[in-house]
């Protein structure tokens, strides 16, 4: 293709996004192709000859689009949602056409700088204080990383980067069984080792972790002649929405001088509503804090919120500057590929301009607002059914239930039966989780367009297919 030809193009792939979001509810939720379907639609070998745009815009409809899970559908009520609002598709497409390499400050001063503004925006709007500072990470997944190489190299006295962990005293990183799997991940990738996260009890409704025992273990360790190096909290845990008791913890963890982490990646967004603050009380005393624009703000994919109170400790863990990435005549500037893993950096502050711009922050708490309401009546309907169970009430607009109706065996099989059920219907897409060992089904309100009739559709969905099994 011709750049002389690609407006044409520009504007037909327009007109078809737009026609998609328009009409994606028409579609089944997920997808229906078997596995290896779309594998074996695509030729074996690559061609040696240009083909015609035409015949390749019309494989992408019959080939790929059948394999796709509609992420934007508005009754997409599994997982956390991952938005796509049309602001930030445009800043992409912007992105995509202009393709700068955003490593350094002068690699695109522009990139930087706002960066920087929409960082302290999105500070403002979550009400943390003055003080801390913002970086876009690709993935709540990258942030925590990051978070736990700087407690590796804090409690190292900074030197595991250079003499590495053979011969070290074992550290020891303190967290639930609710926090993400990410955290599991990080703890393998820092070289800390699996047998080195310690798991501490529950409790209370909100699945939240026991400061108490969080200090029995911290003492327990230091007895062991071991190295308490690091607290990682959830605000909104990905299986049933837990949270932790921010405040009651981060005391804990600052009497023991550990650095903390914050991974409220799906339920930070709902911060931006005053009213869901008491949540995570005490916030301002956390370390390093992530939260997802791109799940329930409407920032498209990737984009991750990244705020620590002292940036120079991740710097100090990250930061290498060989003398081609130094920018010299120029004081005072942020290179932001020194707080995060990956040297290459996208501009992933374009979408966040244009969507605060467009929407402004009312217009985005008012979705917020929205999705808790209709969950929490979509969750009080469940409730009065004989035949549902609900598992665990709302946080903001997650919850879960099962089905249990009299004289079931195997309610575990029953439940994933209905999970599969539901999903093979096509009109609505939930997912599935354990609560103490236990099979429930978990409901999410949180895609952009998603409307009331939308989510209260999941009730006749779910009770009538329920009904047919029995």
């Amino acid at each position: 293709m011709k750049w002389t030809e690609f407006a044409g193009w520009g504007r037909r792939v327009a007109d078809w996004a737009q026609d998609y979001h328009l009409t994606v509810g028409d579609r089944p939720v997920r997808a229906q192709t078997k596995p290896g379907e779309v594998l074996n639609a695509l030729p074996a070998t690559p061609p040696e000859t240009p083909e015609d745009m035409e015949q390749v815009f019309r494989d992408f409809e019959d080939i790929v689009m059948p394999g796709i899970t509609h992420w934007q559908h508005p009754r997409f009520f599994a997982y956390f949602a991952s938005n796509a609002a049309a602001p930030s598709v445009l800043a992409e497409f912007l992105v995509a056409a202009i393709a700068p390499q955003c490593m350094l400050w002068q690699t695109s001063p522009a990139a930087t700088e706002m960066e920087t503004r929409m960082m302290d925006w999105l500070r403002q709007a979550l009400g943390l204080p003055d003080g801390f500072a913002g970086v876009i990470q690709d993935s709540a997944s990258t942030a925590t990383l990051a978070a736990v190489l700087t407690m590796r190299e804090r409690a190292l006295n900074w030197q595991g980067n250079i003499a590495g962990l053979p011969g070290q005293t074992p550290l020891r990183i303190y967290a639930t069984s609710e926090v993400h799997t990410s955290i599991d991940r990080a703890i393998w990738i820092s070289g800390i080792g699996q047998q080195n996260l310690v798991r501490i009890p529950t409790e209370g409704d909100w699945r939240g972790m026991d400061p108490e025992a969080l200090e029995a273990a911290i003492k327990s360790d230091l007895a062991a002649g071991l190295t308490p190096a690091g607290l990682i909290l959830c605000v909104g845990g990905t299986g049933v929405g837990a949270t932790d008791p921010i405040a009651a913890c981060l005391a804990v963890a600052k009497k023991y001088n550990l650095y903390t982490h914050v991974d409220a990646a799906w339920a930070g967004s709902a911060m931006i509503c005053p009213e869901f603050r008491h949540y995570w009380a005490g916030i301002e005393d956390a370390d390093s804090i992530v939260f997802n624009p791109h799940k329930w703000l409407g920032a498209q994919f990737d984009c991750s919120a990244h705020f620590l109170k002292n940036p120079d400790d991740l710097v100090k863990t990250l930061a290498i500057s060989p003398e081609y990435l130094k920018t010299h005549g120029a004081e005072g500037i942020i290179n932001y590929s020194e707080w995060s893993v990956p040297l290459g950096r996208r501009f992933r502050a374009l979408k966040l301009w244009f969507l605060i711009r467009a929407y402004g922050l009312e217009g985005l708490r008012e979705r917020l607002r929205n999705h808790v309401k209709w969950s929490g009546q979509l969750h009080d309907k469940l409730a009065t059914h004989p035949q549902i169970e609900i598992v665990t009430k709302p946080m903001w607009s997650l919850f879960s239930f099962r089905y249990a109706p009299e004289g079931a065996a195997d309610l575990d099989d029953l439940n994933i039966r209905l999970v599969n059920a539901i999903n093979d219907d096509g009109r609505i897409y939930l997912t599935q989780t354990r609560v103490d060992g236990r099979i429930a089904i978990r409901f999410q309100a949180g895609q952009f367009e998603t409307t009331e009739e939308d989510v209260m559709m999941a009730y006749d969905v779910i009770t009538d297919i329920a009904g047919t099994l029995g």
